[in-house]
């Protein structure tokens, strides 16, 4: 028989923000570019001088550098040899700079095109999401570690530093991370990065100092109402990461409005669509989202090879706390789940060790909604001020350097005091989800109060779980039900609550506190139950009028594209609906 025990709701985490006082990071040498950039858009090409720092003195230096920029080495007493080329998105080519004595310094110059056109990712009825490596063009420039515009080195450690001074043409300017110098051309970070971004474009800057950092918005054209609701915006979400998690890790933090349609998060800047900065919600959504990745991916960088955890902590202290904020947290997580039914069938799944980013509707459902319920499960059962403590220590001991699922693991530990090896085997490397069932539940009078019984199953047919199950128990008289939380460690487990009062509905979790695939009564229909099917076909109206038949071929056409098993049939060609 399961024991049960009550426990109270868990407090608002924002009711705990606590202050935190950051240690400097150890100065550590590492690689810095002096970059030197002449962009000629309508052309697609730049010119580079960069004078690299190197670590320590060496005799060789390999990079890797985009294969259409022809570097050329201006450094006295070295020589620099092509080596191995790669095919790829980006066509990338090896070199080898040999000194005679071991130096510290060197000078590349180099030049050319980088043309890599958007490419359309489409992705359920959502319609698509553009990329490229990196581009030049006239409508703006988009640079970054994937476009391969600097050397990078091929081992060791890739964490740079560096500043870059731009020459563009007139009207235009630059973004990059770090901070403007005085000069306005010139951009520096000293703090270890992972990649060195440089976005351009003809843009009108707005900016607004805060307590915490330079607050900028760059548009593409004047709209001083719209960068003030973002400028408006940045300042307390800025106050309440550096309040709840620890310090501002950069100088700034700047909207940049993007020649295409993008949701990109950088190291002290963000980079939208044009549509997207435009739709009111995205100032409570979207924007505190790319806001808090310089905490969780901009701050403290992935482990790529162990799991890309951030996307997952990202949703949860931001879109999944602003809905919570507004009593909308269940909500949030129910959908999360949805998700994760509608689009991810048993053998679609994968561990969340293996996750390294968004590439469509699985690996998001798993990547974002499974971490963050994880997360969800691990806050209420540690208890938020523990909870709480554990991710400002994993902040503070992993603050630009790259981290694990096992980091995140032994910071939490430390803060609890908790071992939860068995958690983050079982919810990080294990796929799958818990199923649950509730029968034979029966009400019996005892003396002068009552007993319920019942059985709760996982139906999975996977291997059971090790849960802690909510319960919610309404009972005759009283406004609030009453929470029990069960352990269950095998596939069956018998319940028993003792109430002194007519119970009158017994429910499991019912505000969604589990990852688990939800029953189907729990599931209100939506489109994405549709694109989440693996054979989908649509029936259009033969009979409808001209215009409205072409507007519904156009959606089937838009729906269709990109999927395996989807048709189109009219209406008048079935004698039924299929199966």
């Amino acid at each position: 028989m399961a024991s049960v025990h009550t426990k109270h709701y868990l407090i608002s985490i924002v009711c705990l923000l606590l202050p935190i006082i950051l240690p400097a990071q150890p100065a550590t040498q590492r690689l810095h570019h002096a970059l030197e950039v002449r962009l000629t858009p309508n052309l697609a090409t730049l010119e580079v001088t960069d004078d690299i720092t190197l670590p320590q003195a060496r005799r060789e230096f390999d990079f890797l550098l985009h294969d259409g920029l022809n570097p050329q080495l201006i450094t006295p007493g070295a020589s620099l040899s092509p080596l191995r080329h790669y095919s790829g998105t980006v066509p990338v080519r090896g070199y080898r700079v040999r000194f005679e004595q071991p130096q510290q310094k060197v000078t590349l110059v180099y030049s050319g095109k980088i043309e890599h056109p958007l490419q359309t990712l489409s992705q359920g009825y959502t319609g698509g999401r553009s990329t490229t490596p990196g581009t030049i063009s006239d409508q703006g420039v988009f640079l970054a570690g994937s476009s391969y515009w600097y050397p990078q080195p091929v081992s060791g450690d890739r964490l740079l530093s560096f500043s870059v001074r731009t020459h563009l043409p007139e009207g235009w300017l630059a973004v990059s991370q770090g901070r403007r110098d005085p000069d306005g051309h010139t951009w520096q970070e000293s703090q270890p990065q992972d990649e060195i971004y440089l976005i351009a474009g003809r843009f009108h800057r707005y900016q607004r100092e805060t307590p915490v950092a330079m607050a900028e918005v760059y548009l593409s054209k004047p709209d001083p109402t719209l960068a003030r609701r973002y400028l408006d915006a940045t300042a307390p979400y800025l106050a309440l990461y550096s309040r709840l998690i620890g310090p501002y890790p950069y100088a700034k933090f700047a909207l940049v409005e993007n020649f295409w349609e993008s949701g990109y998060g950088m190291p002290s800047f963000t980079l939208l669509g044009p549509r997207v900065i435009r739709l009111p919600f995205i100032l409570h959504s979207s924007y505190p989202h790319e806001i808090l990745h310089n905490w969780w991916g901009n701050g403290v960088y992935v482990d790529y090879q162990s799991g890309n955890w951030s996307e997952g902590l990202t949703s949860y202290l931001a879109d999944h706390l602003i809905r919570e904020q507004q009593g909308q947290g269940a909500d949030y997580r129910r959908d999360a789940l949805q998700r994760y039914a509608d689009f991810v069938a048993e053998e679609e799944d994968f561990p969340l060790t293996e996750f390294r980013g968004n590439q469509g509707e699985i690996s998001q459902a798993v990547g974002y909604g499974k971490t963050l319920m994880f997360l969800h499960m691990l806050r209420r059962n540690l208890g938020d001020r523990q909870f709480l403590q554990g991710v400002q220590r994993f902040y503070r001991e992993n603050l630009f350097q790259s981290a694990g699922f096992d980091d995140l693991k032994l910071a939490l530990e430390e803060a609890s005091g908790k071992p939860l090896e068995a958690d983050f085997n079982q919810w990080t490397r294990r796929t799958g989800a818990p199923t649950l069932e509730l029968k034979k539940v029966t009400l019996e009078r005892m003396g002068a109060g009552y007993r319920v019984t019942g059985r709760l199953r996982q139906t999975q047919k996977a291997a059971p779980f090790q849960l802690r199950v909510p319960l919610f128990l309404q009972l005759e008289g009283e406004a609030v039900a009453r929470l029990y939380e069960l352990e269950m460690e095998e596939r069956e487990l018998l319940l028993e609550i003792p109430a002194g009062k007519r119970p009158l509905r017994l429910s499991v979790d019912p505000r969604f506190d589990l990852f688990r695939r939800l029953d189907p009564s729990e599931i209100p229909p939506s489109l994405g139950q549709l694109f989440g099917a693996k054979v989908l076909t649509i029936v259009l109206p033969r009979r409808a009028p001209a215009a409205l038949r072409q507007a519904y071929e156009q959606l089937a056409e838009k729906w269709s594209r990109g999927k395996r098993e989807i048709q189109v049939r009219w209406d008048d060609t079935r004698e039924a609906l299929p199966d």
